[in-house]
């Protein structure tokens, strides 16, 4: 794997708003946020994309949903609610080839999220 943007967060090569950090993994605001508050989970571990999780990377997986919610219930919107979720490939939304889980919240989230998009115009 190509090292990406979020191998040089990782490395303190880029600052980053860095909301948690441990062995297995890192969270960062995200630079161009979707929501009032929108962050990243991501395993130090490189893995590409979902396709690309091995069964040994199962526990990094759950962890990061762990620290997902572990910020969610520190910052106080856990009870409200918030959206976790990963794209995978070209289609699926991905542009960083590093598995990364988006969090978004502040506000209510429609499904399927493109309407969102529909009711901005």
């Amino acid at each position: 794997m190509s090292e990406t943007i979020f191998t040089k967060i990782i490395n303190k090569e880029i600052p980053a708003d860095i909301l948690y950090e441990d062995e297995l993994a890192l969270a960062f605001s995200d630079i161009n946020p979707q929501a009032p508050i929108h962050f990243l989970v991501i395993p130090k571990k490189p893995i590409v994309t979902i396709n690309d999780i091995a069964p040994e990377d199962k526990a990094i997986v759950g962890h990061l949903y762990w620290v997902a919610a572990q910020i969610a219930k520190e910052k106080g919107f856990a009870e409200d609610g918030y959206r976790a979720v990963m794209n995978c490939n070209e289609n699926g939304g991905q542009t960083v080839y590093h598995i990364h889980l988006h969090v978004l919240a502040g506000k209510p989230l429609g499904w399927p999220p493109y309407q969102e998009r529909l009711k901005a115009k």
